[in-house]
């Protein structure tokens, strides 16, 4: 069966069509991908299909789509935090 793996840099985003068989898992999707040659010490905390996280040991089903997701630089909640309190001492 015929899934995707993509992964997105800030400059490029890359997306891998893989042939694997029938039972396969996301780990072993992974692995089988060109993904790890050209990133061979990307580390994988996240992953989802078709924006939905799943763990590694999900199985695959035709048509997937793994998304592996980069760690956030920065916390979104504590980002709009400081903006407000910049904001209320008159920073805008």
């Amino acid at each position: 069966m015929n899934v995707e793996v993509a992964y997105a840099l800030p400059e490029a985003q890359y997306l891998f069509s893989v042939d694997v068989p029938v039972g396969t898992t996301v780990e072993q999707a992974l692995k089988a991908s060109p993904l790890l040659k050209e990133f061979p010490g990307l580390a994988i905390e996240k992953v989802g299909i078709w924006s939905q996280l799943v763990s590694l040991d999900q199985r695959l089903r035709e048509g997937d789509r793994i998304e592996v997701y980069r760690p956030l630089r920065a916390d979104p909640r504590d980002r709009r935090r400081q903006k407000v309190e910049k904001e209320r001492q008159g920073g805008v």
